[in-house]
């Protein structure tokens, strides 16, 4: 039987490094992004060079209906071996200027969109009495960013909910845990003052997606069966 892995957020930076990864380690991927359907149909021809199947799942992880539509067909008769809940967009601004749309938007793609995702799916897994659950969260979550006020409540409040479901589903076998990635090399970053993020870096480098995609493929792995419940930070350094 094929082994599946959902990744939100997939078609590009750390969600297509995750994609790239669990493909190569011999995983069939379904795939869901929200716009970029260009860079999804990229990624999703890498995954079947590799000798792999990629369901494309165009939905907004915060719309709750759009999830559903997508996924309760196809969880009639497959569930996902692992889910990386990786999608999350940035609104930053200064918090005394932050608009109520900067607000909910960041906090209902990352709180919300972990819920309308893995609460179908963790039903299966308890049900399978099997499965992996790895939320990408941030350094934003663990120490705070000024300007992203928004951005760390969402990733603080994703560490929360997956130690809290950690423990309610650790009877089933289901295991899961967090990453929080630093300052890595994505789009989300591009726009920042590098020279000054670089010097609060010990390693004196930026991250890779492959560097966060390496851990996830641990994660999923036989050699991960004692873990669960974890933060696990990626960051060159930064915080610990």
């Amino acid at each position: 039987m094929e082994s599946i892995a959902l990744v939100t957020g997939g078609s590009r930076g750390i969600g297509a490094a995750i994609v790239r990864q669990l493909a190569t380690d011999g995983y069939d991927i379904w795939l869901n992004y929200q716009k970029n359907t260009k860079n999804a149909e990229i990624v999703a021809k890498e995954v079947r060079k590799l000798g792999r199947e990629c369901e494309l799942l165009q939905f907004d992880v915060s719309d709750e209906l759009q999830v559903s539509s997508h996924l309760d067909e196809l969880l009639e008769s497959k569930c996902p071996d692992v889910l990386v809940n990786n999608a999350g967009i940035s609104r930053d601004t200064i918090f005394a200027l932050m608009s109520g749309e900067e607000w909910d938007a960041v906090i209902s793609t990352s709180l919300r969109g972990f819920y309308n995702v893995t609460r179908p799916i963790v039903q299966k897994m308890i049900h399978r009495r099997k499965g992996r659950i790895i939320t990408i969260s941030s350094t934003s979550g663990l120490s705070g960013v000024p300007g992203q006020v928004n951005y760390s409540a969402a990733k603080a409040g994703l560490i929360g909910a997956s130690k809290a479901l950690a423990l309610e589903v650790a009877p089933r076998n289901v295991l899961v845990n967090a990453i929080a990635p630093g300052f890595i090399e994505t789009e989300m970053i591009s726009n920042l003052p590098l020279d000054q993020i670089l010097q609060r870096i010990p390693l004196g480098r930026l991250g890779k997606p492959e560097d966060v995609a390496s851990l996830v493929s641990f994660l999923c792995s036989p050699e991960s069966d004692y873990i669960t419940g974890q933060v696990f930070a990626v960051n060159g350094g930064v915080y610990s």
